[in-house]
């Protein structure tokens, strides 16, 4: 295995030291992804931060904070053994039920743009399903190595995880929250596919899924709006296509490299959400097509890496691990692939945060703990593969 790696020395708690292994591409794409989104936050919303708050980096200067604590649940991720994760995962199963039935709880869950979705905690709003989503994945990961055999085998074995999954599809949709619950169901069938499932098994949740969807957005007024307003926005484009309009227009601005940083005209007041759901459009305005290209490059290295870990770890007969990471980086590759093609008009719009970009503090929290426990899964796998040089050297003398 042929890993980019930075070590450091900790304590066990024998209170020998070991090697931690950091893997250099994960690092480096993601602190590269983390400063382009602190750069393109301060750029997108400083019109909408002086016009609020009359404090034009307003928004820039809290994007550092959530920062600040994401780096430190990234770190909690990074110290936690992941058999300590696979152990508790039905209990991180049955406290991720508890957000969700919580945020749907008139005075508990608070209400903005329509949904329900947040919880209040003093001097921000937490989006419970940023974190449910990674305790119910965890889950399936688990229950893909404990059923093994019965999940490889038989339709009952795939058909119980698929049934957590849909359970939680009906409270994220309760909310609603349409993004998440695709996000969700396409990543754990995904990681079931990568366990073993058949592929016939696998297709059956995925079509009845994709038709569910579909039914609801036709039979609600609202959905179908904005389903109509997608397929050709300029139909309405000062109402239920404006949003995309405007996303349209920012990202034909930006050409091959862009007006420039700062010189973007959508963000001042005409493109919604412009430092969130739609901050790739303004990236895209001031840094035109290489701008874009750099950022995509950056979520396929960072996917890329995930699944070589995800690889890694199963040659290393780590299963759990090798489902984690291959459920991180079909998330982060699933998340930034809707929400980039949202921004392009070629997704109906979703409220989907772009990782690592968008500005949020839930997003940024639950993305860098995700980073700290692929690292984790780094580095165990790089000492189950120093254990077994060395019992192989000792075996040779």
């Amino acid at each position: 295995m042929t890993t980019s790696a930075a070590t450091m020395s900790y304590a066990r708690s024998t209170g020998q030291p070991r090697t931690l292994v950091l893997d250099g591409w994960v690092i480096g794409t993601v602190s590269a992804l983390l400063l382009i989104g602190l750069v393109m936050v301060a750029s997108a919303s400083v019109g909408i931060a002086e016009k609020e708050t009359g404090h034009a980096l307003y928004y820039f200067q809290r994007q550092i904070v959530y920062v600040c604590l994401g780096l430190v649940a990234g770190l909690i991720g990074l110290a936690v053994p992941l058999r300590v994760w696979e152990r508790y995962s039905p209990y991180l199963l049955l406290a991720a039920f508890l957000l969700l039935l919580l945020v749907l709880v008139p005075g508990i869950g608070a209400r903005v743009n329509g949904s329900r979705r947040w919880l209040r905690l003093g001097v921000m709003n937490f989006q419970v399903s940023e974190l449910a989503r990674v305790l119910i994945l965890t889950y399936v990961c688990s229950y893909a190595v404990r059923r093994a055999d019965e999940l490889r085998s038989t339709f009952r074995g795939f058909i119980l995880p698929v049934g957590v999954l849909l359970a939680a599809a009906v409270l994220l949709l309760a909310e609603p929250d349409f993004g998440a619950t695709t996000v969700l169901f396409a990543t754990g069938l995904g990681v079931l596919f990568i366990a073993g499932a058949r592929l016939h098994h696998v297709f059956i949740p995925a079509a009845l899924g994709a038709c569910g969807l579909g039914l609801l957005a036709v039979t609600s007024d609202y959905r179908l709006r904005r389903l109509v307003g997608f397929l050709d926005p300029w139909r309405d484009p000062f109402d239920s296509g404006f949003q995309l309009v405007q996303s349209l227009i920012a990202i034909g601005r930006g050409e091959w490299i862009g007006v420039g940083l700062g010189s973007s005209v959508q963000k001042l007041f005409y493109l919604p959400e412009s430092h969130t759901d739609f901050i790739f459009a303004v990236l895209a305005e001031e840094f035109g097509f290489a701008g874009v290209l750099v950022v995509i490059t950056l979520f396929a290295l960072l996917v890329w890496r995930a699944m070589r870990i995800s690889r890694d770890a199963a040659a290393a007969s780590l299963p759990f691990q090798s489902y984690m990471a291959a459920a991180i980086g079909i998330w982060f590759g699933l998340q930034a692939f809707v929400n980039i093609g949202v921004n392009m008009g070629l997704l109906p719009t979703k409220g989907l945060t772009l990782p690592l970009l968008s500005y949020g503090g839930s997003s940024m929290l639950v993305t860098l703990g995700w980073v700290g426990v692929l690292l984790r899964i780094n580095h165990e796998v790089s000492s189950a593969g120093r254990g077994g040089a060395v019992q192989r050297e000792g075996r040779r003398t």
